[in-house]
């Protein structure tokens, strides 16, 4: 299939963290009850007039410099009028040709690939109301409470080449935006959104081809996947001679469909005109400066200085910056044991395996940097053994208490005793004669079986350093 050049676009909307609504001062908040954090602004009673957040201009500003685009020194709102149950004033405040960002890009990075992603626009608007479908009852329920939420909307240029790269693409801008403090940029919550525009054109050709809108995808394994059906439907369309009609499509994720939901717009089907309620801004160079100042370091830049000041590979830096307070919780043990590629070792691996198959994040986890420092020092000390340690980590993080008071309550402190340890030496060799015999006859790999065993024996607590040594002479010497 390679007579054809896929060609994708992004449209991300952002829900930005502000305490009020864009243009009222109606609480912006998650989860309360049905049409309770209304007015008659968001509402759009006749009368109510809008004034912006400049919180939420500041972090649209924020993001377009992390996006290392052009702040515009002029910008204005705009009325983008539609129709539909949950937008109550038929039109959406929004921005469409002065926005607050354009001509930007994002660098995005791999493990394998680099690519450099043209940020088109990022503009400010207003988000509309949720409807919810009761089937059983045959009707429609709105929820404005979301209306008036402010939204970031990042568009691309039509720049990424495949459904991966396009994944790869909001993992990276997810992550910067993150690191802005900007949003929580929760997809189940609905505060970050994305729509795809997809078309193929045969290789080496300019001009692009019909494109489709993809909407509906909740998560960005959901946006690939669409992707790739359609990118496929596309070509299958092309080689039979058919012709891609120009719509907008919702995904099914069940059954891994894309289905028609209408013709796609183009913008003058909105009649863009400047909103007479709200003037425009001129932002000031000495303001967009000052802001500039104050952004954090950022994911790719925070990697670079890991490598650098801690001498890790790219792989170990790549997964410490890989969520911002995983990165911060492991400069702050840094500070506290000198030894970065051992703590780096450990997040990476036992640390993340307990988030992971907890369902939960660092923040929520009963971890201090001091509890886990100690841990890794004692294994590093041969107080406890490595394979311990790791249960020991599952109990630190269950109880939240200091891994020495776990390590001493608990009877973890590891046997290095030639007497204890030789007890369990002798019953794991009487218990596998074969295994010794291969020993016996030079087959030093064999050991290793042993070691385990007694491993398991002991429960984790026999120092694994002298095995090997101990069983080898119990089975030469016997």
């Amino acid at each position: 299939m390679s007579e054809f050049e896929t060609v994708i676009g992004l449209e991300v909307h952002l829900q930005l963290s502000t305490a009020t609504k864009i243009f009222c001062g109606c609480a912006n908040q998650y989860g309360c009850p049905p049409n309770t954090n209304v007015c008659p602004v968001c509402l759009g009673l006749p009368g109510s007039l809008p004034v912006l957040n400049s919180q939420a201009m500041r972090y649209a500003i924020r993001a377009g410099l992390a996006l290392n685009a052009r702040i515009n020194g002029f910008v204005k709102f705009d009325r983008k009028n539609y129709y539909y149950p949950d937008l109550p004033k038929g039109y959406q405040i929004s921005q469409y040709d002065f926005p607050i960002a354009g001509d930007g890009y994002l660098d995005v990075k791999t493990k394998d690939t680099s690519a450099r992603v043209r940020i088109k626009r990022a503009h400010l608007e207003e988000d509309a109301g949720k409807l919810m479908h009761d089937h059983a009852a045959g009707c429609s329920l709105v929820d404005y409470n979301r209306t008036g939420t402010p939204l970031l909307e990042i568009v691309t240029e039509p720049d990424i080449r495949s459904p991966q790269e396009a994944y790869d693409y909001l993992n990276t801008l997810k992550l910067n935006l993150q690191y802005l403090g900007i949003s929580d940029c929760d997809m189940e919550k609905g505060s970050l959104r994305c729509d795809a525009n997809v078309s193929i054109r045969p290789a080496g050709q300019k001009a692009l081809g019909t494109k489709t809108e993809l909407k509906n995808m909740n998560s960005f394994k959901a946006v690939k996947a669409a992707l790739e059906y359609e990118v496929i439907r596309h070509r299958q369309v092309a080689l039979s001679g058919g012709r891609i009609v120009q719509e907008t499509l919702l995904w099914d994720d069940v059954k891994g469909v894309t289905v028609p939901m209408r013709s796609k717009e183009e913008a003058h089907d909105y009649r863009y005109f400047p909103d007479p309620d709200l003037v425009p801004f001129t932002l000031d160079a000495v303001f967009v400066d000052s802001l500039r100042a104050e952004l954090p370091e950022l994911p790719f830049q925070k990697q670079e200085r890991f490598r650098e000041q801690y001498s890790l590979n790219d792989y170990d830096s790549f997964i410490l910056i890989s969520d911002r307070s995983i990165s911060e919780f492991f400069e702050q043990c840094a500070l506290l044991y000198k030894n970065p590629k051992n703590i780096a070792n450990w997040i990476s691996g036992p640390l993340l395996k307990e988030i992971n198959q907890r369902k939960r994040v660092l923040t929520d986890l009963k971890l201090t940097p001091e509890n886990f420092v100690n841990l890794i020092k004692s294994v590093d000390n041969g107080v406890v053994s490595n394979l311990a340690g790791k249960d020991i980590l599952t109990v630190l993080l269950d109880q939240g208490r200091s891994a020495d008071v776990i390590i001493r309550e608990g009877g973890w402190t590891q046997v290095s005793d030639d007497s204890a340890l030789t007890v369990i030496v002798d019953e794991v060799i009487a218990q596998n004669p074969l295994v010794a015999a291969q020993i016996k006859e030079g087959k030093v790999n064999a050991v290793g079986f042993l070691v385990g065993q007694v491993m398991k024996k002991s429960k984790g607590k026999a120092n694994p350093k002298k095995l090997s040594e101990l069983i080898t002479r119990r089975i030469n010497n016997g």
